[in-house]
């Protein structure tokens, strides 16, 4: 018995010992965690939503909206009480296409507690389902986006996913401006879950609405762009056309345009993802003679030509013994650069980049020096422009690299053996014409305040200067007289100034230039013949896979539409 007695002593010492240790690690060391399990069994906290910000295209000098949002429903059930029966026999016919999945995937696991069923469901939708009161079944609000303009400008706005992340053009660039920040609420409840109205741990932190976006492209020259190109591309039977349109006196973007295009509100059901990709900026690319703008610009702005300065055109010129030959055979002998240009002759722009050296028979290192300086330095090929989309680098090779040989500096005078974008190229032009200012592009003008007032953002200054004002009088000048014909054809109208030039760029077949695939292009400029500067930018870009696109006879087309319709736009009138 005694035995017994001291075993039963020693057995509740122990317990109380441990009893003691229990309450020691609880109540001081562990006191932080068991505090906060109780703060979570009587406090629930929810996410406040943040609205997604709205975007607007310009209506003229008016914001007009785009991308707006509607109030949509997810239908969520708990498959660990839900009747899978009764939800199918109810909710099946009302949620149809919402639906994410079947039934018997929505059932599979009966431990689950939360199963998105349908996404996307309308209001009216939502109602049925909620009226039919099916156990275990709930609806959770949420906004979707709209698109009042339909298709236009897709690739341009871009999407947002079911999980609410922008996706692709200005959705995903601005996705964080768009969003806004959530908000959180954290309310005290009792033991029955019953919310109370006082106490320090009741948090509010409201959500901050995503911004109102005012892009500065307008919708009408949008809608022009668009339809000019889808027309050529009927006529021309290719596969692809893209198109922009800008301010050259200040870099602000009127039109950003791909075809063919897409519906953002239905983009699951895209097949090809590339109609996904914003051309202008995205896809860098060889642009072909456009690029004899540039290198004749920069001859001209080192004092090394005229546009009278004469070359002997043979056709050809032998390059690292490679022959580079003249898309047009004709123009023998003796010519001026600017019949060079006129004719579009890749022998004189190759006779430019051996002025720019120094000297007239070959290309020299000095030449390749001061030609990487303007294309890279200056006019911005190769690098970011800054604009707040998404956008391609692309890539010009340096001087200094083991691949850069003559024969490749030779090809960028006219635009191959270099990758630029669109954006770079319009941007860079701009500058060309406008008397020498490079502006960072910009699609954004400003925003729309929760009053609904425009704050319209003023642009920045000039980032750099290309060339002189007077190498820019020049090549305004060079491409006004490119389109002489177009004069007397009765497609630039009188009273105007309107000049620009055409690329065909080569594919590449079996490591080599082919002309079974080109790619056809066109940048130009127009005002009133005033002597003012010019008042817009229009570039176009038309191919297809296997197919021959020409500079002149398919892209110059949708410039001479686009031009016309531009003058009649901006109200610009014919000077003397």
């Amino acid at each position: 018995m005694k035995t017994r007695l001291k075993v039963l002593k020693i057995g509740l010492a122990i317990a109380a010992v441990v009893i003691l240790f229990q309450l020691f690690l609880i109540q001081i060391i562990q006191h932080n965690t068991w505090v906060k399990r109780a703060e979570d069994e009587h406090i629930v906290q929810s996410t406040i939503k943040a609205r997604r910000g709205e975007i607007y295209l310009m209506d003229g000098e008016t914001p007009t909206v785009a991308v707006m949002n509607e109030t949509v429903y997810s239908v969520i059930i708990d498959p660990m009480l839900a009747d899978k029966t009764e939800v199918e026999t109810a909710l099946k016919p009302i949620l149809g296409n919402n639906l994410t999945s079947s039934f018997d995937e929505a059932f599979s696991d009966k431990t689950r507690r939360y199963y998105v069923l349908a996404r996307g469901v309308k209001r009216e939708a939502a109602e049925k389902v909620r009226d039919a009161g099916v156990a275990a079944v709930y609806l959770k609000q949420e906004n979707a986006r709209v698109y009042p303009e339909g298709q236009m400008a897709s690739s341009l706005l871009g999407f947002v996913n079911t999980e609410g992340k922008g996706q692709y053009g200005v959705e995903g660039a601005l996705d964080k401006e768009l969003s806004g920040e959530d908000g959180i609420l954290k309310t005290v409840t009792d033991v029955n879950n019953v919310a109370l109205s006082i106490g320090d741990d009741n948090v509010r932190v409201p959500a901050k609405d995503g911004k109102n976006v005012v892009l500065s492209i307008d919708r009408n020259i949008q809608y022009k762009m668009e339809q000019y190109l889808k027309e050529q591309m009927e006529s021309s039977k290719a596969e692809h056309a893209a198109g922009l349109v800008m301010n050259p006196k200040n870099g602000e973007v009127w039109a950003l345009a791909n075809l063919p295009t897409y519906d953002a509100a239905n983009y699951a059901e895209v097949e090809d993802a590339s109609v996904f990709v914003n051309e202008p900026l995205e896809s860098a690319y060889e642009p072909g003679s456009m690029c004899k703008t540039f290198s004749f610009a920069s001859a001209i702005d080192q004092g090394k030509m005229t546009p009278q300065s004469t070359y002997v055109n043979n056709g050809y010129l032998m390059v690292d013994e490679w022959k580079i030959e003249n898309a047009y055979k004709g123009m023998l002998g003796t010519i001026t650069m600017q019949t060079g240009l006129d004719y579009s002759l890749n022998t004189s722009s190759m006779t430019a980049l051996m002025w720019l050296g120094g000297n007239p028979n070959q290309i020299t290192q000095a030449g390749k020096d001061l030609l990487y300086q303007y294309y890279h330095d200056k006019f911005g090929f190769g690098e970011y422009t800054g604009i707040e989309l998404f956008e391609a680098p692309g890539v010009i090779t340096k001087p200094d690299a083991e691949d850069a040989y003559n024969s490749r500096y030779a090809n960028m005078t006219f635009g191959q053996g270099m990758q630029i974008t669109m954006m770079q190229l319009a941007a860079a032009f701009s500058s060309v014409i406008n008397g020498g200012d490079f502006f960072r592009p910009t699609v954004v003008a400003g925003e729309v305040t929760e009053t609904g007032e425009f704050l319209y953002q003023d642009f920045p200054e000039a980032v750099r200067t290309t060339i002189s004002a007077e190498t820019s009088k020049t090549m305004r000048e060079m491409l006004y007289n490119v389109r002489s014909y177009k004069r007397t054809q009765g497609i630039d109208k009188p009273g105007y100034y309107v000049g620009g030039k055409t690329g065909t760029s080569q594919g590449i077949k079996d490591g080599a230039y082919t002309f079974d695939e080109t790619v056809g292009n066109y940048i130009g400029f127009g005002g009133a013949s005033d002597g003012n500067l010019p008042e817009y930018v229009i570039m176009v870009k038309i191919w297809g896979e296997g197919k021959k696109m020409e500079g002149e006879k398919d892209a110059m087309p949708i410039f001479d539409k686009m031009s016309q319709y531009m003058i009649d736009y901006l109200q610009i009138k014919p000077g003397n």
